[in-house]
């Protein structure tokens, strides 16, 4: 019986954190997974995390985060990224960098790997994106060396630019980690499949936040400063919240995935908690 993971994306700003806690009971009533994972570097009103917002997310259903190139925006993250075990930033970050870039997530005890762990990864690509980090190949081959499970199960998160620099994380670890899984676009790609090897794949998991937006951001306040060159706060957005990601099957045997499949769910802005006071 496999193992199944949920990795949802980018969760953007309050919309973003509303929509994953009214949605999580529904992704646990529909796909019953073992651990819920998402990337929470955009949780702090569209940039970075704070202490309350993680643990938010671990009240709302959430296993564990990962963060991307926002990951020290706010400077209350570096002690939660020192004390906690359930939060990693990207591993490729310079020599010196505060926190973990890796993380084991045990599975839960009535799962088929109970008693085991996920082993996390998140790197950052190169390509067209700041700042700049050391190379994430080396990084995933560096972690891999680290694993001693038999059979591991291994998910590589590439928060990338180029779509060309996530497909090659996938196919340098095809057969040697479960999933490699993308984001920091926060547009859901339609490639998810398992390549030759057994390791699950896409090109990017997308945004759980506002859709009605420009990647999250207030439409208006985006459309000025791309048609003026002048200065606009972009504002978080708030329409037609959604989550999207994706769910992964891994043989909890062998280690390689046998499905995935792409979640994109619309949240209701009429209920909680989007009505909370």
């Amino acid at each position: 019986m496999p193992v199944r993971i949920v990795m949802l994306g980018d969760i953007v700003g309050r919309p973003g954190r509303q929509a994953v806690a009214q949605l999580i009971p529904v992704i646990r009533q529909r796909w019953k997974p073992d651990l819920i994972l998402a990337n929470a570097e955009n949780v702090a009103n569209g940039s970075g995390i704070l202490p309350e917002h993680h643990q938010k997310l671990r009240d709302a259903g959430c296993d564990a985060l990962t963060l991307g190139d926002h990951a020290f925006r706010k400077f209350q993250a570096i002690p939660l990224l020192e004390e906690k075990t359930d939060i990693i930033r990207p591993a490729n970050l310079p020599q010196g960098a505060r926190g973990k870039g890796t993380m084991r997530v045990p599975f839960p005890a009535g799962s088929a790997a109970a008693g085991r762990d996920l082993h996390v990864i998140t790197v950052l690509g190169r390509l067209f994106i700041n700042p700049p980090v050391d190379d994430p190949f080396a990084a995933v081959e560096a972690m891999l060396k680290t694993v001693a499970d038999e059979h591991p199960m291994i998910l590589v998160e590439i928060h990338a630019e180029a779509t060309s620099e996530k497909q090659a994380i996938g196919w340098q670890f095809n057969g040697r980690v479960s999933a490699v899984v993308g984001s920091h676009t926060h547009v859901q790609t339609a490639d998810e499949r398992i390549l030759s090897m057994g390791t699950a794949y896409m090109t990017d998991l997308g945004m759980c936040g506002p859709q009605e937006s420009v990647l999250g951001r207030d439409i208006d306040r985006v459309l000025t400063h791309m048609t003026t060159g002048m200065p606009a706060p972009f504002d978080v957005a708030e329409g037609d919240p959604r989550i999207c990601g994706a769910v992964i099957d891994i043989d909890e045997k062998t280690g390689r995935a046998t499905a995935i499949e792409r979640i994109e769910l619309k949240a209701n802005p009429a209920a909680p908690p989007f009505t909370a006071k």
